[in-house]
């Protein structure tokens, strides 16, 4: 039993032999699987060479995703250039300035510049040209409304000139030529003046107003003449000045009219037109003569103030000027500062006859009679 038992077990051996044997085909097939098995590094090797294959997809990819930033990026640089576009803005309203730059280097002429903002205010940014122009032509016209303008104070020597300048301060000429025939009667000449007695040259000047001290300069500045210059009025505005109570105003005023030597003179009319009429914004006397000086021809400066000052009393007037009325009001910045009708600006013309100080006229221009010719002088009868 045991034997057959070993032999059916080697029978059974020998059976199953032929399954242990087909073990090597199973093992040919796991071979042939195996080879399959090594395809997998393979697979590995073709992912490790399709990793870079990706990631250059990727970055690809990525720079396509970047590529919309930096076109936008682009589009932004730009805008980084208008920013310069809006910051020169301001360049192109920097011509502004330009009124200050070519009104302060106006006032140069042989006379002393004035300061920079001598011309500051032009009407409409007027130029240095257009600026002389303009002042040129309101000379030129007013000296055809005023062909007989001359200096209104009564004078035969530059003597008597310079005393009456002296006292027409704080006066009208008219008030002063109704007071110096008696002062010049008494004291016709220099020595006299200069020995008389205060207080009857006081008396004699009373209706001039501040008697006392005009009666301080006039004795004053006779015996300046006496002792100084010999008795004569010097003909130098640097000898004029140097005399009592005697300033640039009076000084011109005699240089002008007495010796034919040109000036300006600044007067609170001449003061208050210029400035009216934009030919300069200063208020000090001496920088007004030095800024209008500047506008005019030396030789015309003299004629000019005459115009100027003839104006100023009869039209031109400070509290309520007769716009409506003024020959220049074409020509005026400030037109419009007075009475612009024309029938309410005639009423305010002023014409001075002797004896009648401010009497105002009825005729349609104070300045021309009523055959359209020109009015006598003021101070006229």
């Amino acid at each position: 039993m045991g034997e057959q038992v070993s032999d059916g077990g080697r029978k059974t051996a020998k059976k199953a032999a032929p399954a242990t044997e087909a073990a090597p085909a199973e093992k040919a097939t796991a071979k042939k699987a195996a080879p399959a098995k090594k395809a997998a590094p393979a697979t590995k090797e073709a992912a490790k060479k399709a990793a870079p294959a990706k990631k250059a997809a990727a970055k690809k990819s990525a720079a396509g995703a970047k590529a919309p930033a930096a076109k936008k990026a682009v589009a932004k640089k730009p805008a980084a250039k208008k920013a310069p576009a809006k910051s020169s803005a301001p360049l192109k309203k920097a011509p502004a300035p330009k009124k200050q730059v070519v009104a302060p280097k106006k006032a140069t002429a042989s006379v002393p510049a004035a300061p920079a903002k001598t011309v500051a205010a032009h009407p409409q940014g007027e130029s240095r040209t257009a600026l002389v122009r303009r002042a040129r032509r309101i000379n030129r016209e007013l000296a055809e409304v005023y062909p007989y303008a001359h200096p209104e104070l009564d004078f035969e020597n530059p003597f008597q000139l310079l005393v009456a300048t002296v006292l027409s301060a704080q006066t009208t000429d008219l008030r002063v030529n109704q007071t110096t025939p008696a002062l010049f009667a008494k004291y016709p000449t220099p020595e006299d003046l200069a020995a008389a007695n205060p207080e009857e040259v006081e008396e004699i000047l009373r209706p001039t107003g501040f008697f006392r001290a005009k009666t301080k300069s006039v004795i004053g500045l006779s015996k300046a003449l006496v002792e100084q210059f010999g008795g004569e009025v010097p003909d130098r505005l640097e000898d004029l000045v140097k005399l009592p109570g005697v300033g640039r105003k009076t000084a011109f005023v005699v240089l002008g009219n007495a010796f034919g030597r040109p000036g300006i003179t600044v007067d609170t009319h001449f003061q208050r037109l210029v400035r009216r009429w934009k030919w300069t914004d200063e208020t000090d006397p001496d920088k007004i003569e030095a800024a209008v000086g500047a506008l005019f021809p030396k030789s015309e400066w003299t004629d000019l103030s005459h115009h100027v000052i003839w104006h100023g009393r009869r039209i031109c007037h400070a509290r309520k000027p007769a716009c409506g009325a003024c020959p220049i009001a074409h020509l005026c910045p400030s037109y419009g500062e007075g009475e612009t009708d024309p029938e309410k600006a005639k009423k305010l013309l002023k014409y001075e006859k002797a004896g009648q100080p401010g009497q105002r006229l009825k005729p349609p221009q104070a300045y021309l009679d009523a055959g359209g010719k020109p009015a006598p002088p003021l101070g006229a009868g």
